[in-house]
């Protein structure tokens, strides 16, 4: 994470509110960020702690036990994957926090950006955050659902699926998981398309040994596969059906009421690859989030073709999404044969066959050439480094959606 940070520029004026998307992370190994220091700032502090209580308090009531989210933060204890549940609450609750926050520091609401996403979890805080649902409802179901998700991590692998030059075909990689699944020797899928060239899959028992002896002949010499040495739930994956999360997920959400018809600003869904939540497609879309995989190249694509010119990353040390756009402009520039982007000057090409599956893409996709401008804030660096000094006047209350 902090080689990505290096690279995120930094903004502190309002001004980075401009054309705006926000991005909000999921559920990741570590979920604290820099929370603690955000905590510890006495401005910040309430804001923090009302939105930890209200997730625990939620927490508690999904899975029957109490939980205490500012205990834990005190005492600086990062849960596993045993805590799951609580660590769900942890990203949602801190997210919303740091959302009010921004609109308390720098007057930017979340119905002023022009769009919003979510890798994973963070699709379900995005449409919260926007409108659609009530966060308490919104946040219950995964938590109501996650020590299922958690227990079927116990037997599965999550592994990225790569090719330095060459693009990996979606449907030819799909195909061979379909087949591996087949044999019965254990689930394996596609869980997200990262980009054109990398994929994560999660596989149950030996899957993915199997998916790594056929897939260099089968998708190309240069594809490589490395394991992560974590465990992860298998959510995007048909391996949460072993369970019935999904439908179990449908149910709950058939008497949940939508707030608004559609959300502000709208939300492009991972799910399915569009912005297209609205009163008669959210409940399905979310009942997919469980089971489908998380399309982050269609929203790198969609942000990258709209007039959208800062992504401000919302969370605890948000990961994937920034390392996405960070990687992505890095390979332009080198593809476009310049060290370093400083408009678009005099273009070198001399290296236009290094990334084969990007040289490809280039010229029909040209909006790609914006990657290197796209302005990136990771939010809880910015509100630290734009703390105010001392308390501020008593304000009105914020126009932001609790």
């Amino acid at each position: 994470m902090s080689a990505v940070r290096t690279r995120i520029q930094k903004h502190t004026t309002t001004g980075v509110w401009g054309r705006a998307a926000l991005a909000f992370r999921g559920y990741n190994q570590t979920n604290w960020g820099r929370t603690p220091e955000l905590y510890a700032h006495a401005i910040y502090r309430p804001t923090i702690a009302k939105w930890l209580a209200r997730a625990g308090d939620i927490c508690s009531r999904s899975i029957g036990k109490p939980v205490d989210l500012i205990a834990r933060l005190d005492k600086g204890d990062e849960p596993l994957l045993a805590d799951y549940s609580e660590a769900v609450a942890i990203v949602m609750g801190v997210e919303m926090a740091q959302l009010e926050l921004l609109e308390q520091h720098s007057g930017f609401c979340v119905s002023d950006a022009r769009l919003a996403f979510g890798y994973s979890l963070g699709e379900v805080i995005a449409i919260a955050a926007a409108g659609l649902m009530e966060f308490d409802e919104a946040m219950s179901v995964p938590l109501t659902l996650a020590a299922d998700c958690a227990a079927l991590a116990e037997d599965c692998t999550m592994a990225i699926v790569f090719s330095r030059r060459e693009k990996i075909a979606e449907d030819d990689l799909a195909l061979i998981c379909l087949e591996i699944t087949s044999r019965g020797a254990g689930t394996i899928a596609i869980s997200a398309v990262l980009s054109p060239n990398s994929y994560l899959v999660i596989g149950q028992g030996g899957a993915v040994d199997l998916l790594e002896s056929q897939s260099r002949e089968r998708l190309g010499k240069r594809v490589s596969i490395r394991r992560n040495p974590d465990k992860w739930p298998p959510l995007h994956t048909p391996i949460v059906r072993q369970r019935n999360v999904p439908d179990r997920a449908s149910v709950m959400m058939e008497t949940m009421m939508l707030v608004h018809d559609r959300p502000n600003p709208p939300v492009f869904s991972l799910t399915s690859g569009q912005a297209n939540y609205g009163p008669l497609t959210a409940r399905e879309i979310l009942r997919d989030w469980a089971d489908h995989p998380q399309r982050l190249w269609d929203a790198v694509r969609f942000v990258l073709d709209s007039d959208i010119q800062t992504v401000v990353n919302v969370g605890p040390a948000p990961n994937v999404i920034p390392a996405t756009f960070t990687r992505l402009a890095e390979n332009v520039a080198q593809q476009l044969g310049q060290a370093t982007w400083q408009g678009y000057g005099t273009w070198a090409m001399a290296s236009l066959a290094a990334r084969r599956w990007l040289a490809n893409l280039l010229p029909r996709d040209s909006s790609l050439l914006r990657a290197p401008l796209l302005k990136q804030v990771i939010l809880e660096d910015w509100l630290l480094e734009n703390a105010p000094s001392a308390p501020e006047k008593p304000a009105t209350a914020p126009s932001f959606r609790s």
